[in-house]
């Protein structure tokens, strides 16, 4: 996987390109059976762009990829998924295997320090925390996440500021009285510029705060999902609705991706067809990894089954309360043992690491 965090402008990209060939080792990963998945560089104004990036890479190493979460981020660039998922059928008809995975929802989620220009993080915590310390750098930090930039991804202004972006996780117990509130609100309660909010709370965090973002509209998310060539991914670790794994907040697709689909965009909506839908959350996303004994009902295939309703199947986590299991799911098995029993957790824990197609050819 190679996984770019920054875009760069186009010039850079032969230069980025030859050190994935590096990264890559074409010959290898195809030997092997390798993938590449990216969290591609930009999802915002150089979508376009990136887009080429991803092709020349999957092409150059002759292997599959997949872009994670896709997305068309921030109002600049609403309205512009159409032309992304036309541009990935016509790479695919030039014999490029491209495809992607999305979440249901219209808010992402990030790090808080990423609300910030970057060159405030550059060198690790302690010097981030020494420029939001000084003065003059934080003023020209607060200056620049309120303008558009073309060499940074510009989180806070594409939220459409402080009120879009939320607090959902922090690691300093002193500032678990904000989770769930936006920095609009939590510069309220502070007295504080939201700005000065954010940056006092990586402070006091050491960079470590989660936040939600709001920064797509729902025609694109539907587009999205509705593609045969998506499939779908919750891009959020396992949580809780009680125990350990339950002490902060969270983004609602930890709770409700899989659900939701159905839910919405299925039984509400009817952009696709019950089996559709089925396809792309188990046999589409298993194939693209090359995990080929998962994914199908059939003999001899590993018994990962789960048995719902489709009148009732719905996810219930919400922004405001994320925590709550989804509802309708009756029985699920994993690796043929049951992990839910009539919609309630069992003590099983059959679940095991997957390995790759070229697992085999390595050892």
């Amino acid at each position: 996987m190679i996984s770019p965090l920054s875009f760069r402008p186009p010039e850079k990209v032969e230069t980025t390109l030859a050190l994935t060939d590096l990264l890559l080792d074409r010959r290898s990963a195809r030997r092997y059976g390798g993938v590449y998945f990216t969290h591609q560089r930009s999802e915002a104004d150089q979508i376009f762009q990136s887009l080429d990036e991803v092709f020349a890479i999957a092409q150059r190493a002759g292997i599959s990829a997949t872009i994670w979460h896709l997305k068309t981020a921030y109002r600049e660039n609403w309205g512009k998924m159409p032309e992304v998922l036309s541009r990935i059928e016509d790479a695919r008809t030039r014999g490029i295997d491209v495809a992607a995975s999305v979440y249901p929802y219209t808010r992402g989620s990030n790090g808080l320090v990423a609300c910030f220009p970057s060159w405030i993080l550059e060198d690790g915590t302690d010097k981030m925390i020494q420029r939001l310390k000084d003065p003059a750098q934080r003023a020209r930090a607060q200056k620049e996440m309120d303008e558009p930039s073309a060499t940074w991804q510009n989180q806070w202004r594409g939220s459409g500021g402080g009120q879009g972006v939320t607090l959902i996780q922090v690691l300093n117990p002193e500032l678990h009285k904000f989770e769930g509130m936006n920095f609009e609100e939590i510069g309220r309660q502070m007295s504080k510029d939201p700005r000065d909010a954010a940056m006092d709370i990586a402070i006091a965090d050491r960079g470590q705060s989660e936040v939600v973002i709001a920064i797509m509209q729902e025609a694109d998310v539907r587009a999205a999902v509705s593609n045969p060539l998506v499939s779908y991914g919750s891009d959020s670790p396992a949580q809780a609705e009680d125990g350990l794994l339950s002490t902060t907040k969270a983004h609602p697709r930890a709770f409700g991706t899989f659900p939701r689909i159905v839910a919405e965009y299925v039984r509400a909506e009817h952009t696709m067809r019950m089996e559709e839908a089925v396809r792309k959350i188990t046999s589409l996303a298993a194939s693209r990894v090359g995990i080929m004994d998962r994914g199908i009902l059939r003999p001899g295939m590993m018994a990962d089954i789960a048995i719902f309703d489709p009148a009732t199947i719905q996810d219930v986590a919400t922004y405001q309360d994320p925590l709550r299991y989804s509802v309708g799911v009756k029985d699920v098995f994993v690796n043929g043992r049951p992990v839910v029993l009539d919609s309630k957790i069992t003590e099983e824990r059959p679940g095991r690491a997957l390995r790759g197609p070229g697992y085999k050819l390595v050892h």
